[in-house]
């Protein structure tokens, strides 16, 4: 008989939007019910309130300031900086010496003060648990920097081990990881790990590059335990008689949200998914419009709407759904709709494939494109970097001759995901004699 966890805390940086992280919390909360009924099972998040509100757990926050929805940060006060900003912006070394007097002076103390309260807090939080599980996938990148992601997991698995609670990493994605600080940070909290799994081979073997050499394993993504019956997804019988292509759009490079800003960059990518819209429209197929992460995709979504309708003929304009969705559960039941999905996400491949639908992917990190290559479908992968009309226009016509095959590649990849995922589960968290 295994050891006994009666309390379990689930830590994911999710209540942005992404109903991909979203779907892991789902998975990993539904493979410990399912083994351990009684566990109590407790979050971790960006948005305490969003996620309790989600899937129905108690929730506490990861780090001082979280989520707003939509990876808008939380404010709870004007600082010094922002009102003196505007009237001494135009002195600027007089600004320039006021900045650095109030940093040394007042910000970092009380930013020190304020932290070392939360940790205080979180430490006695920590202390009545018996399992702490890093679920996300995407969790050891360094998105905002080395103090945001990095630094928010190590400061976890360390409160974790000063609290002799049980730590794990479980499936999880890494990279980009360029800073010193943020290797330093990763490689710390995964040696004070008691087990560490990742979601790919190309995230474990960066984990060694930065100095974790301890045993590891590579399982698939923990959302593929997800049980598609569970999320009651509609029917996938074709009524209609027409053909749908799903196409999801991201804010790619998009000023307003994306952290490589360039909106030459993202007016070119629109512009290109809109004229490859248009062709489809104009080949006889319907496009339904949806996006993966439901706080910034509909930025890009709109402004593909918008210029889509502008490149085909008026009488044609109801061929697009741009129906919005709000949960997981709505995600998959509308993408179950669809014959053919072209999407930017992770997880939107990963749902596509759960949902045995052809997918094309348009890689704008490698975990993408290692995705689509482990499904044996890099040939209907492109890099959203070099991404021209003809080159999906060619790829899709390829994904459309080859449909069937490529069904029957996809339901025996998804068998052996699953099979993988049960044994993986069973082993992590192995059922209790009554």
């Amino acid at each position: 008989m295994g050891p006994v966890y009666t309390q379990v805390g689930l830590l994911d940086h999710l209540g942005g939007g992404n109903l991909g992280d979203d779907a892991t919390l789902a998975a990993v909360m539904h493979n410990i019910k399912t083994r351990w009924p009684e566990a109590v099972v407790i979050g971790f998040s960006l948005n305490p309130e969003d996620t309790q509100t989600r899937h129905g757990i108690p929730t506490y926050a990861i780090r001082k300031k979280t989520w707003d929805f939509g990876y808008r940060i939380v404010r709870s006060e004007v600082t010094c900086k922002d009102k003196l900003k505007s009237v001494l912006s135009k002195y600027r070394s007089l600004f320039s010496l006021l900045r650095a007097i109030y940093s040394v002076a007042i910000r970092m103390p009380r930013v020190l003060f304020q932290e070392f309260v939360f940790l205080c807090e979180s430490f006695r939080i920590i202390k009545s648990f018996d399992l702490l599980i890093i679920n996300g996938g995407g969790q050891l990148t360094e998105w905002d920097g080395p103090w945001h992601f990095p630094y928010t997991i190590f400061k976890w698995i360390l409160l974790a081990r000063l609290a002799h609670v049980k730590r794990v990493f479980l499936n999880v994605g890494a990279g980009p990881l360029a800073h010193p600080l943020s290797k330093f940070f990763v490689r710390r909290a995964l040696l004070l790990a008691d087990y560490a799994s990742f979601r790919d081979e190309n995230s474990r073997t960066l984990a060694h590059q930065i100095g974790f050499a301890r045993r590891s394993q590579v399982f698939p993504d923990s959302v593929y335990s997800l049980p598609i019956p569970a999320l009651n997804v509609a029917s996938a019988i074709r009524r209609t008689g027409k053909v749908i292509v799903g196409i999801a759009p991201m804010p790619y490079c998009d000023p307003r949200v994306y952290p490589e800003k360039d909106q030459v960059a993202y007016d070119g990518f629109i512009r290109k998914l809109a004229l490859f819209g248009a062709w489809l429209i104009r080949s006889d197929y319907t496009l339904a419009l949806f996006g993966s992460d439901i706080g910034i995709d509909p930025l890009a979504i709109d402004d593909l709407h918008s210029t889509l309708r502008s490149e085909i003929e008026t009488s044609k304009s109801n061929r697009i759904d741009n129906a919005a969705v709000h949960s997981g559960e709505e995600l998959l039941a509308r993408m179950s709709t669809m014959d053919y999905v072209v999407t930017c996400r992770f997880h939107g491949v990963v749902f596509a494939h759960m949902l045995n639908i052809p997918v094309l992917a348009i890689s704008h990190h490698p975990k993408v494109a290692s995705l689509m290559h482990d499904l044996g479908l890099s040939q209907y992968c492109v890099d959203i970097r070099s991404l021209d009309v003809q080159l999906l226009t060619d790829t899709f016509l390829s994904l459309v001759s080859s449909r069937d095959a490529i069904r029957r590649r996809m339901a025996e990849r998804l068998a052996c995901y699953k099979r993988k995922l049960t044994l993986q589960f069973d082993d992590l968290f192995p059922k209790q004699e009554s």
